[in-house]
C-alpha cells in the first residue's frame, strides 16, 4: 500500500537522480508495483541533483499521478552524497532504501533487502552484484580492486562497496555525517556507529536507456576518500594518536641527531656548520614539533565536535533489566 495522506511509511526509498528523465517513470512505476507486492506503508524520493534535461516534466507529472512519491529538486549539481544526505534528512520511514535511478538496479529486490534486514536483525544490508552487467575493463575490473582494498584496510568486509542497492534502519543513518564523496563509505561510517552489516546477492541489469555517470576518473575521489574514512574509523575521536607517535618520532630523533653533533663540536671541536645531517635533524624537530601541534589542535577541535552537538563518543544497542 502507498503512505496515506498524513500516515508515517514503514519505508523509504531514496533515489538520487541526474539527467534520468528516459528511465524515471518506468523506475516509479516499477517501485510502485514492487512495494505495493509487498504491502507496506512507503513513500518513494527522488533526489533531483541538478538535472538539465526533460525531467522537470516528468516530475510534475509523476508526483500528481503518485501521492506516495516526493522529489526534492537541487538548485544545481551537489553530487550524490549530497542528494543521499537530504534524502535521509526528510525520510520518515523506520526502514531507508537506496538505490541508483538508471534501472540498473532492480526495485523487484527491495523486498529481498528489508526481509534479511529483519530477519538477521541487521542494521545495513548491502547488496552485491554478483553478476555484474557493466564493461569489463573500465568498470569491473577497478572495481574488483577497489573493493578488496577497501575491505582490507577499513576491516567491513564486503564484495561490492559500488553498489547503491542498500537497506538501512533509519536510527543507525541518523548519526552518520555524509561530506564531499562518502556516499561509497556509508557501510564504514555505519560500522563505526556500531551497526551490524550484512550482505546480499542481487540481480543486476544493464542500462538501457540514457547515459552513464561514472568514469574510470572517478578511482582518485575513491583513494582521497578511503584516506579520510580510514582516519577518521581509526583515530577520529583520538586524533592525536595519529599525528603524535609519528611527531614523538621525529622531535626524538632530531634532537638525538643534533644533540651528537653538539657534543661532537664541544669535545673535538669539529665544524658541524656546513654538515646536511645538521639539517635533517634540524628540519626533523620542526616537523615533530608541527605533527604534534596539529595533533592538539584536532584534539580540540574532536571535543568541539562532539560537545557542541552533545553527540555522544558510543552507541547503546539496548540496556537489559531493570
Amino acid at each position: 500500500m502507498e503512505k496515506a495522506p498524513g500516515a508515517a511509511a514503514d519505508i523509504s526509498i531514496v533515489v538520487p537522480v541526474f539527467n534520468e528523465a528516459e528511465n524515471i517513470p518506468e523506475l516509479v512505476e516499477r517501485t510502485f508495483a514492487a512495494m505495493e507486492a509487498l504491502g507496506r506503508p512507503f513513500e518513494m524520493i527522488l533526489v533531483d541533483d541538478g538535472s538539465t534535461d526533460e525531467s522537470q516534466e516528468v516530475f510534475a507529472r509523476l508526483t500528481r499521478e503518485r501521492p506516495g512519491l516526493k522529489v526534492i529538486r537541487f538548485s544545481r549539481n551537489y553530487g550524490q552524497t549530497a542528494a543521499f544526505a537530504a534524502g535521509f534528512d526528510i525520510a520518515s520511514g523506520g526502514i531507508i532504501v537506496t538505490m541508483d535511478g538508471d534501472l540498473q538496479n532492480p526495485p523487484e529486490e527491495i523486498g529481498r533487502l528489508v526481509e534479511e534486514l529483519e530477519r538477521r536483525d541487521l542494521d545495513l544490508v548491502s547488496g552485491w552484484r554478483k553478476d555484474r552487467k557493466d564493461r569489463a575493463l573500465s568498470r569491473k575490473l577497478p572495481s574488483f580492486f577497489a573493493n578488496r582494498i577497501i575491505s582490507k584496510i577499513t576491516g567491513v568486509k564486503l564484495h561490492d562497496y559500488g553498489c547503491s542497492l542498500k537497506a538501512y534502519r533509519s536510527d543507525v543513518l541518523k548519526g552518520v555525517q555524509l561530506y564531499g564523496e562518502l556516499h561509497r563509505f556509508i557501510p564504514v561510517l555505519v560500522s563505526m556507529e556500531g551497526g551490524r552489516i550484512g550482505e546480499l546477492p542481487v540481480s543486476h541489469a544493464a542500462r538501457e536507456k540514457g547515459k552513464s555517470k561514472y568514469g574510470i576518473l572517478r578511482t582518485y575521489k575513491v583513494i582521497v576518500d578511503l584516506m579520510t574514512v580510514t582516519f577518521l574509523k581509526q583515530y577520529g575521536d583520538r586524533p592525536q594518536h595519529a599525528f603524535g607517535i609519528f611527531g614523538l618520532f621525529l622531535l626524538g630523533a632530531g634532537i638525538a641527531i643534533d644533540a651528537y653533533l653538539a657534543g661532537l663540536k664541544i669535545l673535538t671541536g669539529v665544524d658541524i656548520g656546513g654538515r646536511p645531517l645538521l639539517l635533517l635533524g634540524t628540519l626533523m624537530i620542526i616537523a615533530g614539533i608541527q605533527l604534534l601541534s596539529i595533533g592538539l589542535l584536532s584534539e580540540v577541535m574532536a571535543r568541539t565536535y562532539y560537545e557542541s552537538q552533545g553527540k555522544p563518543r558510543y552507541r547503546i544497542r539496548e540496556i537489559l533489566g531493570k
